[in-house]
């Protein structure tokens, strides 16, 4: 009995051993990972981009937020303070570090399976004791295919996690926008409700001498409804755009009461991002044709020979060994034992014609994606130039001209040339236009994250919408 015993576990150690070598190291290092987000996206994380495992990095982590809260948040700092805070960063990450270790494991072959048996009669004259150790035969012969292929799952696991990131560190300079601009247009949409307010009270009051018609008093109570109405919608949108700024970055209810914001939004680029700036990007290095790359490339290798075999049959490979004891004779038996699964009913057909559709489909949205980079970089570099354009016009031309108005209305009525509801009119087409700078600022900002993200390989759609001239010039006297 012991004889046997110690002759399995040689037999089972020998064939360990040659399991071990064939199936090598497929792995999946999320700290490597991360690493080469930080690298690749820099432009994005600074090389701040972290899993936070211990609590220890929870901790630092929640130190460094405590550090950008204490100051106006700008929207670099706003992108490190997710990137350390937020829980939807950390989610990302995690499900990254998840997916790399399935791709990976994809590559190990299954464990082999050791059995052991111990029968005694009824009258305890016969024992037999049988010992069987078994392993796929095409699994270790096919090692090299599966680690090619896990390997390329693993490639793509890394891609993905890089796209996720900056999708949402283009979600938190979007919201960073969104928050600072609603905070400057409600500003001033007050200060137009001020000057409504003050020449609606005026229109009233020189009604109520006989200076006035009802006519041109309502014109000013209309002026003073419709700023009222403004204020309450810039409130509005100011609350909602800060709260979810607050979601994006993650903030606790403690934090979010920390948080302040720049008054204004950044001034735009003197010069903007130049057509061949653009052009120099290359494809082979753009986040989505790599993934569109990777996917197929796994899609073809799940077409090889391996495949081609185990989608039909499968083969077991054991060593037995047997030991029966009678009457205190002993007698040994061992061999091997070749396990072929037989296709009587199933040869595959079908998961062939899977990996023939899954490849056809993987070639097509290659063919997609590598086609319409052009088109992406065009469009989103399009919907930039406008926004800069547009922007850049209501800086150099629109507000400096509604300042020359306005001093020039400020002489005349000093010189009692134009009346004060002529006066207060203008100061509501110069806000207006302040206004409308604001918008075009903030549709800039939201065009530049989405034209370097697009630049990078990971679209974002844009528009660009209509910004109002603000202020044809109204008549309040009339």
């Amino acid at each position: 009995m012991k004889v046997t015993r110690r002759r399995v576990r040689t037999q089972l150690i020998l064939m360990l051993l040659t399991a071990t070598t064939l199936t090598g190291c497929a792995s999946f290092d999320i700290k490597d990972s991360v690493a080469l987000t930080n690298e690749e996206a820099s432009v994005f994380t600074g090389g701040n981009l972290e899993l936070a495992i211990t609590e220890k990095d929870r901790e630092r982590h929640r130190e460094t937020a405590d550090q950008l809260l204490a100051k106006p948040l700008t929207r670099d700092a706003a992108v490190q303070l997710a990137l350390v805070n937020s829980p939807t960063v950390q989610s990302i990450i995690a499900r990254g570090w998840a997916t790399g270790a399935k791709a990976a494991q994809t590559g190990r072959i299954p464990n082999p399976v050791l059995s052991f048996e111990r029968l005694v009669s009824s009258d305890g004259d016969v024992t037999d004791v049988e010992a069987f150790f078994a392993f796929g035969l095409l699994d270790v012969l096919l090692v090299p295919w599966k680690q090619d292929f896990a390997q390329r799952r693993v490639d793509l696991a890394r891609t993905q996690l890089t796209a996720n990131i900056i999708s949402e560190i283009t979600e938190v300079r979007n919201a960073w926008t969104k928050a600072v601009a609603a905070q400057q247009f409600e500003d001033f949409a007050r200060q137009a409700h001020v000057s409504a307010d003050a020449s609606a009270e005026l229109g009233s009051r020189l009604e109520s001498v006989g200076n006035f018609s009802r006519l041109q008093r309502a014109r000013q109570q209309v002026f003073y409804a419709d700023a009222t109405l403004a204020l309450a919608a810039a409130q509005h949108e100011a609350i909602a755009a800060r709260e979810q700024l607050i979601r994006a970055l993650g903030l606790d209810d403690g934090q979010a009461r920390q948080l302040k914001l720049p008054e204004t939004l950044p001034d735009i680029p003197e010069t903007p991002v130049q057509p061949d700036e653009v052009a120099e990007i290359l494809n082979d290095r753009r986040l989505d044709v790599r993934m569109a790359k990777a996917a197929l490339d796994a899609a073809i290798r799940s077409q090889g020979l391996g495949s081609k075999i185990t989608s039909f049959t499968d083969v077991e490979l054991g060593y037995r060994q047997v030991e029966e004891t009678e009457d205190g004779d002993s007698e040994s038996l061992s061999g091997y034992e070749l396990e072929v699964s037989l296709p009587l009913f199933d040869w595959g057909g079908l998961k062939r014609d899977a990996m023939d559709a899954n490849t056809l489909a993987a070639v097509s949205e290659y063919n997609t994606i590598a086609g319409t980079v052009s088109s992406n970089m065009r469009e989103s570099y399009s919907a930039y130039r406008t926004s800069y354009d547009i922007a850049a016009f209501y800086r150099d031309e629109l507000v400096p001209l509604r300042s020359l108005i306005s001093e020039e209305n400020v002489l005349q009525y000093n010189g009692m040339l134009l009346g004060v509801f002529e006066l207060l009119a203008d100061s509501r087409n110069q806000i207006a236009s302040v206004m409308g700078a604001i918008r075009a600022a903030e549709q800039f900002w939201i065009a530049d994250a989405a034209l370097q993200a697009t630049m990078i390989g990971q679209p974002m759609d844009v528009s660009v919408g209509s910004v109002a001239a603000a202020g044809g010039g109204e008549e309040a006297g009339h």
